[in-house]
């Protein structure tokens, strides 16, 4: 009787690829390297097949039928390209087209000092430098923009929370710069890592270069990188380049994330501050009064879902050995550059909200005047104005705020002279009053560097233009 492992060894086969390995692992492997890395593989062979001729590694007629064999393979068609057994990927299936036109033996002199090793990193980089220059562009435009409605909104009073609780007084232009400023950091982050990512490590070969005399600093000129790894072992073991790029991802995903979250509390009925274009909202199915802010909702959901991306590139590195990481990057890399594609999605979708978007100034103005939170300027006039000591001037107006607080009144629901009797040994003006109560007047007054005077912020969105 035939043990189960003889059954499954005729089941699935003997020798390389095993059915099972090429079902589960090389065909997706293969379908994602044809999906992305395509067009990157053919400007390496370029590349790499001209820098050989140049070097007089090769002759100049060999370079010219390599080239125009490359140039065929560019313009098969997409089923001509198709994953099969005989070939365990991609770069096998190439060179054996590039061989059909050419002969095995000239098409293997183009692969003379390059290895897959190199030439995968160098075709990764290439996709990555891409995707993160995408994004750098959506986030730059939505920068913009942020700007621009910063700039429209400096004098629109507005509550500003912390803890989740009314806090003090601002205006939205103020709140906007500070997400300008998160974003552009972030912008920051994401070219430093498209800097990381924009070197060549096209020379090391499969860990420690050729014997031959090719030239490293050529293939930098000729792949348009911005410069070269240089120790050989580094190009191909470290891999901290991915990590660069997953890590900026990460950050301006969670950034974002962080503010559309805030933007769906005051879209609110609740809140009611921000009323998103009808282009971006659905209705409900079985309630007709709803305008769902589904555009936010979304790019909050696709926000989570990249940051998920450029974890799953983070945990898949964890541990990895310090070599040839090429095998495990062939299921690493989608996770890139679908959280770049999801990325753009969110700046492009948030960006048109962003530039539709209305303010119900009266409503956020009329926040601003309750929950007392204009109560520090009452302690900050004492403190000033009428020379008590800034503890004991907290304390007072922390008094005058339970004492409203019992009476269910709002600050500005409270003549001078009842605060005065609080107060005791203080007899504030009513002018004085008038100007505590008054969110527009706690705003003009915190004029400081980075405060929300509308003069002060239009000050910092001139220094952010230029």
């Amino acid at each position: 009787m035939m043990s189960r492992v003889e059954e499954f060894k005729i089941k699935d086969g003997g020798t390389f690829p095993g059915k099972v390995y090429s079902k589960v692992l090389l065909k997706p492997v293969f379908d994602d390297q044809k999906a992305y890395l395509f067009e990157a593989m053919m400007a390496v062979h370029k590349a790499h097949t001209t820098m050989l001729s140049e070097q007089q590694i090769i002759k100049v007629e060999e370079a010219e039928k390599i080239l125009n064999a490359i140039g065929e393979i560019e313009l098969l068609e997409n089923e001509e390209l198709s994953y099969s057994a005989a070939y365990e990927d991609l770069f096998f299936l190439v060179e054996s087209k590039i061989g059909h036109i050419v002969g095995d033996d000239l098409a293997g002199k183009m692969h003379i000092g390059k290895s897959r090793n190199d030439m995968g990193e160098a075709m990764y980089r290439i996709v990555l430098r891409e995707h993160l220059q995408n994004t750098i562009d959506l986030a730059r435009n939505l920068a913009s923009t942020l700007l621009s409605q910063a700039e429209y909104h400096v004098e629109t009073i507005m509550p500003a929370h912390t803890h989740t609780q009314p806090a003090q007084p601002t205006t939205f232009g103020h709140y906007l710069v500070a997400i300008y400023d998160g974003l552009y950091r972030d912008i920051e982050r994401l070219e430093r890592a498209r800097t990381v990512v924009n070197q060549s490590p096209m020379g090391a070969a499969a860990i420690t270069t050729t014997g031959f005399q090719i030239s490293r600093e050529r293939m930098v000129d000729l792949l348009d990188f911005e410069g070269l790894v240089e120790n050989s072992y580094d190009a191909i073991g470290a891999g901290d380049y991915l990590l660069e790029a997953a890590q900026s991802l990460i950050s301006l995903m969670t950034n974002i994330g962080r503010w559309v979250q805030e933007f769906l509390r005051m879209a609110s009925k609740e809140v009611g501050v921000l009323r998103v274009s009808d282009a971006y909202v659905q209705i409900s199915s079985i309630m007709p009064q709803k305008r769902n802010p589904v555009s936010l909702e979304h790019s909050r959901s696709l926000a989570s879902s990249a940051v998920a991306e450029g974890l799953a590139v983070l945990h898949m590195i964890h541990n990895t050995p310090f070599g040839d990481i090429n095998d495990t990057e062939d299921d690493l890399q989608p996770h890139l550059y679908k959280g770049f594609e999801k990325a753009d999605r969110v700046l492009k979708l948030l960006n048109a909200v962003m530039i539709t978007i209305e303010f119900d100034k009266e409503r956020a103005h009329q926040q601003a005047r309750e929950n007392m939170i204009t109560i520090t300027e009452l302690a900050d006039v004492l403190a000033r104005d009428y020379d008590i000591s800034f503890r004991q001037a907290h304390g007072k107006a922390a008094m005058v705020a339970k004492s409203a607080i019992t009476l269910q009144k709002e600050l500005y629901e409270l003549p001078v002279e009842l605060v005065n009797e609080w107060l005791k040994d203080v007899s504030l003006s009513r002018a004085d009053w008038q100007a505590i109560i008054d969110p527009v007047v706690f705003v003009e007054r915190r004029h400081i560097t980075g405060g929300p005077n509308p003069n002060t912020v239009r000050e910092m969105i001139a220094k952010r233009k230029s």
